[in-house]
């Protein structure tokens, strides 16, 4: 097929929810044979106009034609675009944990042999298609049993086993390590020599620019622009115009630190493993953040950072054996959630839809979720101060929302990280901890998160960073730590840092000197 010739076609698409237009008027065309990329902020209507696409938005809830392979379709529900050949994967992967592979490739489309399922046939089919994409696994592993990257795969596996003509991909990246990540966007290239179309929604620019033909742009639900990566000269800046529809000088805001003392020290610090009694995912840790500074933990997938993190927010992960906690110099117990809050520490985790928020809740009662007595009075919530609270947080944090009173699930995923944020600033912590505040979130919104954290660091507040990004390490912190199979193995002032040092000391067995 020439990849001159058009595969899809959206005309004037316009979609509204309830006080939210999320798509206004927006046009699409894909060619067949191509890497398309479509960017923009959190909120730019990305992901609403794919759910169009595959019908999870069916035909009569949205306005506008698509047109597929010459004819209009009419998709009202995803099993209609799935037979057509359009499949989509989300970054929240649709797999069952406790299921295998093989099980979960035809969950739903499973080969029947004589009225029952036939499951030697759909093995060996399932070992063809892990081949195709590259997965090199027992077919009877259960999905828990792997880790995300391969998870990623598996559900490309099952978009071949639906004989897949469109692919779709929002964020296939986002959860993975650059090993995986790199892995991925090989096989998009793979799939184009093929003549499979692939259409991918990314954050990561560099990605976007590395691997994509055509780039849509998409701006307060509006298309803004198409562009030809090779034709048109893209690079990233030019991508982040389009994005947010002004230069960005930089992409960190000025920041001038203000740094005073230690005010909190973690001393040789050890935990093992939850399930494991010969697995330390602490090793003897010890560390120190000043009043006013925003310390990063740089280190590859699976180093121990989280780990790290969450072990001190109330020991919420694995099993304490040993290490100190001092604040103001003085030793403070950390023996569950409350405790941590109750001492002046507050922890963002990286997952914020499973861990962070409440997907029920509305906007309004997850941001004063973590300190409910600060509006209360004798056990009942203050309605009225909770709203109050609300608002002021709606406003200072720039989230874009009709009102407090919405769901959290109806907020792009930069706006349910500023409610993370400010679920957790309603505490008023003296440390922060931050784990990938930015996974999954455009350059405007980063941008808007990176000013915050500077102001929490500018009031005397200490910030901790955890970050697979090292340029947003590199940019934002004041010093960084980085770790290496629990054990942290060096610690770098800002002027200092580089890619080069960090990767050296993130893939170090030498542990740091105790200071």
């Amino acid at each position: 097929m020439s990849r001159a010739s058009t595969l899809l076609e959206m005309r004037s698409i316009t979609k509204t929810f309830p006080g939210v237009t999320a798509l206004a008027d927006v046009n699409l065309e894909v060619r067949a044979g191509e890497i398309h990329a479509i960017c923009g902020e959190n909120g730019a209507g990305k992901s609403t106009l794919m759910k169009v696409l595959s019908g999870v938005h069916p035909h009569g809830t949205y306005s506008g034609d698509i047109v597929y392979q010459g004819e209009e379709v009419r998709f009202h529900d995803i099993r209609g675009s799935e037979q057509a050949g359009i499949v989509i994967i989300h970054q929240e992967l649709a797999l069952v944990p406790g299921m295998s592979i093989t099980e979960n490739i035809f969950l739903g489309n499973e080969p029947r042999k004589r009225g029952s399922i036939d499951w030697k046939g759909a093995q060996r089919r399932a070992v063809e298609l892990m081949e195709q994409v590259g997965l090199r696994e027992d077919p009877d592993t259960l999905i828990k049993d792997i880790g995300v990257g391969k998870q990623q795969l598996v559900e490309i596996a099952k978009a071949f086993a639906k004989d897949v003509k469109l692919l779709i991909l929002d964020e296939p990246t986002a959860a993975l390590n650059e090993a995986d990540s790199q892995h991925l966007l090989d096989l998009l290239r793979g799939f184009r020599e093929r003549g499979i179309t692939s259409i991918i929604i990314s954050h990561k620019l560099n990605e976007i620019e590395a691997v994509a033909d055509s780039i849509t742009i998409l701006r307060d639900g509006r298309t803004i622009e198409t562009l030809d990566i090779k034709a048109d000269g893209v690079n990233e800046d030019r991508i982040v115009r389009g994005m947010v529809g002004r230069e960005l000088d930089s992409r960190f805001p000025d920041h001038t630190p203000d740094i005073g003392e230690v005010f909190f020290e973690v001393r040789d610090w050890t935990v093992r493993h939850p399930n494991s009694a010969e697995r330390l995912v602490c090793k003897g840790s010890s560390f120190q953040v000043r009043r006013g500074e925003i310390v990063g933990f740089a280190g590859l997938m699976g180093a121990g950072r989280t780990e790290l993190a969450m072990s001190l927010f109330g020991r919420s992960y694995g099993v304490y054996l040993s290490g100190q906690v001092l604040k103001e110099g003085k030793e403070i117990q950390l023996r569950s959630v409350a405790d941590a809050i109750g001492h002046g520490l507050a922890y963002v985790s990286e997952d914020r839809k499973t861990i962070g928020l409440n997907l029920l809740d509305d906007i309004k009662t997850s941001m004063v979720a973590a300190k409910l007595s600060k509006i209360s009075t004798r056990g009942v919530v203050d309605a009225v101060q909770e709203h109050r609270v609300a608002e002021e947080y709606r406003k200072s944090l720039r989230i874009k929302t009709p009102n407090v009173d919405e769901g959290v699930t109806k907020l792009s995923g930069g706006n349910q990280q500023k409610v993370v944020l400010a679920k957790w600033m309603f505490t008023d912590p003296d440390l922060l901890i931050l784990d990938e505040p930015t996974r999954g979130i455009d350059v405007g919104a980063k941008y808007e998160i990176y000013g915050i954290i500077q102001r929490l660091a500018a009031q005397g507040k200490g910030v901790i960073v955890i970050s697979s990004e090292l340029p947003e390490l590199i940019g934002l912190c004041d010093r960084i730590y980085t770790v290496f199979e629990g054990t942290i193995t060096g610690d770098v002032a800002r002027r200092d840092a580089n890619p080069e040092l960090l990767m050296k000391q993130m893939t170090s067995t030498k542990k740091m000197p105790t200071p």
